[in-house]
């Protein structure tokens, strides 16, 4: 059996495979094989209770997530199961992220980080709110012929009864806290 997106294996435990925890928990979870090697053929490990033990609170007072250990035998030889649940937030190794992709965990960074970061906060890139926007960006004449067109279509005749900018803007759901998304320059 090779690795796949959701399994990967190591011979032995380095805490550097923090790095695959932290990827697995950033993606749809997964399980490291701890005690096999690449194909998947069970090596065993040595110091099973110490590493049954130690694993998991290294993740989580690193990390701060949860996984389940699971002790496993082949025959005579011991392996651990580390099952990592896809999380809801974002988790960083050391103010790093890192993400499952295929067989690899990549490391996120610029724009990757910034959608990988957006998408976790259940937003997209319209939905940010852009603190550089100001009511004096928008042109008043487009804003006009916007509501007018709306309002013609039939698709948002309430624009209708509204003449202030900012009103426009808050009922269109452009504003958040009196602080423009980047979907109101749109």
């Amino acid at each position: 059996m090779t690795e796949t997106q959701k399994i990967e294996y190591k011979s032995s435990w380095h805490n550097d495979y923090l790095k695959s925890i932290c990827g697995f928990a950033n993606a749809n979870g997964g399980t490291l094989f701890i005690g096999k090697n690449d194909n998947g053929k069970v090596v065993g490990v040595t110091d099973s209770k110490r590493l049954m033990v130690e694993i998991p609170n290294k993740v989580r007072d690193i990390l701060g997530i949860t996984v389940e250990a699971n002790l496993l035998m082949d025959g005579s030889l011991e392996y651990i199961e580390i099952i990592v649940p896809a999380s809801t937030v974002t988790i960083s190794l050391r103010s790093r992220y890192y993400f499952r992709s295929g067989t690899t965990n990549i490391e996120l960074m610029n724009a990757a980080l910034t959608d990988f970061l957006i998408k976790k906060m259940g937003m997209t890139w319209d939905d940010v709110i852009d603190p550089n926007i100001t009511i004096d960006k928008f042109n008043p004449k487009a804003i006009e012929y916007f509501k007018k067109e709306a309002v013609h279509s039939k698709r948002m005749t309430f624009l209708g009864e509204e003449s202030d900018s900012i009103h426009i803007l808050e009922k269109l759901n452009l504003l958040t806290e009196q602080k423009f998304k980047r979907s109101a320059i749109l």
